[in-house]
């Protein structure tokens, strides 16, 4: 390729050698020899596809300015990797129990439209929402009286990061014996998650104003209430909603894994490990679009706040 060719040009060769060798394996999941396949058109057909609409990407992707030109970017790749999916799927009959075609994801879903609102109600909103707003409200608490007390400082962080670091599939199922079966020890779950990244981050963010503005506050005879909310907590805005954001992802999590453990007979974590005992993968891959989906909108939400909250912060400006 000759030196003057932009950076786009140049990056389909890349993924176009990472995309030959994808598709000499998935053969095997067919069965079929991936040196029988790699002569025919199949693999050409893909390959052509896939190419294609990688430069119009990366063309679009040079050129987008605004929120708008960029969610169409994105929106143009992800639709662009469906397509490849649906080829892959197709062409190579990769049978359905190892991966089902988005097609058919799509219809599974449609047909199952009530079965999944149910089960996104019980997880997200019951289990998820509800132990991410308890978390969240608990180590904002934490962090303020961290704040005032040295000794809670010393003493609980150690812990919280202890805590922090037991895997969920331990503590799930002794909280789902605490709590009962139902949303409640979802939310339990959820509430472990995503108390100390958040109180980690908050923690951190009451430290972010510097010592000459709160000299400053001092020096108008500001009590410490004035202070924190004048100052510190404005300060620690970003800090505070970068943990915010990471509980997003957690909450979700906790409560799809903590499913798996006992729930009643709807949810999204009983969902799937009851498809997947029954070779359900097309309802197991509509789930997790619906989680999918979900933490997505959650974490944009969060993002939108947080834009609306610190449009002062140098990283809104943009």
């Amino acid at each position: 390729m000759r030196q003057g060719w932009p950076d786009w040009a140049k990056s389909p060769l890349i993924g176009f050698g990472a995309m030959i060798v994808l598709m000499a394996v998935i053969p095997l999941l067919s069965g079929q020899s991936p040196a029988a396949t790699l002569g025919d058109g199949r693999l050409w057909l893909v390959l052509l596809v896939w190419a294609g609409a990688w430069l119009v990407n990366a063309w679009l992707a040079e050129r987008a300015r605004g929120r708008l030109s960029k969610a169409v970017v994105a929106a143009f790749f992800g639709l662009t990797l469906l397509l490849i999916w649906e080829l892959v799927a197709r062409l190579y009959a990769v049978p359905e129990v190892i991966l089902p075609s988005p097609s058919r994801i799509a219809a599974t879903f449609a047909a199952n439209l009530g079965t999944l609102w149910i089960d996104f109600v019980q997880t997200f909103v019951k289990g998820a929402l509800t132990g991410y707003v308890i978390g969240c409200a608990a180590a904002f608490l934490t962090a303020v009286l961290i704040d005032r007390s040295p000794f809670l400082q010393r003493g609980l962080l150690p812990i919280g990061n202890f805590v922090a670091a037991l895997p969920i599939v331990g503590i799930a199922p002794i909280l789902v014996m605490w709590f009962g079966f139902d949303w409640q020890s979802k939310a339990a779950v959820v509430v472990v998650m995503v108390f100390f990244p958040v109180l980690v981050n908050t923690v951190a963010g009451l430290s972010a104003s510097e010592q000459m503005q709160r000299d400053l506050m001092a020096t108008w005879n500001a009590s410490y209430w004035q202070t924190l909310f004048k100052l510190r907590l404005p300060a620690a805005m970003p800090f505070i909603f970068n943990g915010l954001k990471i509980a997003t992802t957690l909450a979700l999590i906790g409560a799809i894994v903590a499913e798996f453990f006992g729930s009643p007979i709807k949810g999204m974590g009983f969902r799937i490990s009851t498809e997947v005992g029954r070779l359900g993968l097309d309802m197991v891959w509509a789930e997790i679009a619906v989680a999918a989906l979900a933490g997505s909108a959650f974490y944009g939400l969060v993002a939108l706040i947080e834009r609306r909250v610190t449009f002062w912060h140098p990283s809104q400006r943009h």
